[in-house]
């Protein structure tokens, strides 16, 4: 079971290492972010674009509302600065979010339907874990195309998170 303080905690885990990750990939030489590369995503923007949109998918589910998305990435993407824009939004959400619920309200289960149609039912809990797993899965997949720049990504483990949010 997620405690609503594991939730909040999780939220802000998932906005410090975005953070982390948007710096970064602001911080490659010109070119780099959207240069096409041998990934599903095709380039670092796009796939941080694809977490976004999940994101976003999965708000309007928690919302009970219809997202609009017919797939789980747009055919492309805004410019980094945009993204990153929007990213803050987003995750500035899920921690208000994260703030309202209390343990029993994370025991909801929410209806909802998958892009391909298929029809779900998780509790709220098990959706904020599945949309933090989710994003840190696909943080990874831009780590590993920081290496073919080549450049050194930044650590966005959930540990370093612990140590940082306890030291300040």
């Amino acid at each position: 079971m997620v405690t609503a303080a594991t939730a909040r905690m999780l939220t802000r885990y998932n906005q410090w290492a975005n953070r982390l990750i948007f710096d970064a990939v602001a911080a490659l030489p010109d070119g780099e972010a959207t240069r096409e590369r041998a990934s599903l995503f095709k380039n670092i923007v796009h796939t941080l674009n694809h977490n976004y949109v999940i994101d976003r998918i999965w708000q309007a589910h928690l919302e009970g509302r219809a997202h609009g998305y017919s797939a789980r990435n747009t055919p492309d993407h805004p410019p980094l600065a945009e993204l990153w824009k929007k990213q803050q939004e987003i995750d500035g959400w899920y921690i208000a979010w994260s703030d309202r619920l209390t343990d029993d309200s994370l025991d909801e289960k929410v209806n909802f339907s998958l892009i391909g149609g298929n029809a779900g039912v998780m509790t709220r809990g098990q959706i904020l874990l599945h949309i933090i797993n989710h994003t840190t899965y696909h943080r990874g997949f831009v780590a590993d195309l920081f290496y073919q720049v080549p450049a050194r990504p930044p650590t966005t483990d959930l540990p370093v998170y612990v140590r940082e949010a306890a030291g300040a």
